[in-house]
């Protein structure tokens, strides 16, 4: 048996982003059980040259919606980036995943070899479309989803590996 372009991207994106929704649930259960402002936490970094949480979730929100739609050939939805609060990140998830829910397997199925070609500041990138997912879109997406992982539990939020992998059955 093969594993379809679908298989490997909506129910993915779907399963980490909810993830991520819990993960950020125990972050603002944190904030509130230690009485420390929230925007500690959407603006906490790694390091200096790092985004903070906030924008860390906005960009793995960025990349799911944004895979999904490449690949099934249709326009990619475009959000605002304003979200500074845990419940405006959580509604941002939420908007994220429904989206990526509505994309049909009909509609990625057979996209391996569509073209996609993505906009950077240094100039257009094309790939076809298995090796977008596999080598861009993909280490993208979860590069952001476990940098916002990690601003969490640097930052004192209980949150540990099953947190992070959810439920696996």
């Amino acid at each position: 048996m093969t594993l379809s372009m679908y298989q490997a991207t909506v129910p993915v994106f779907v399963h980490a982003l909810e993830n991520l929704q819990a993960i950020l649930a125990k972050g603002a259960a944190h904030a509130e059980a230690k009485k420390i402002e929230p925007a500690v936490f959407m603006n906490a970094r790694l390091a200096p040259d790092m985004f903070p949480l906030s924008r860390q979730v906005q960009i793995a929100s960025d990349a799911a919606k944004g895979c999904a739609a490449r690949l099934a050939g249709v326009a990619v939805p475009s959000y605002e980036d304003t979200e500074t609060t845990f419940p405006e990140l959580h509604e941002r998830l939420a908007k994220t995943i429904a989206f990526v829910k509505g994309i049909t397997p009909a509609q990625i199925d057979g996209s391996e070899e569509r073209s996609v070609v993505l906009k950077m500041r240094s100039g257009e990138l094309t790939f076809r479309g298995q090796d977008y997912l596999l080598r861009m879109a993909l280490p993208n997406f979860f590069f952001h989803v476990t940098t916002a992982y990690d601003i969490l539990r640097h930052n004192g939020v209980e949150v540990g590996k099953m947190d992070y992998l959810g439920k696996l059955a």
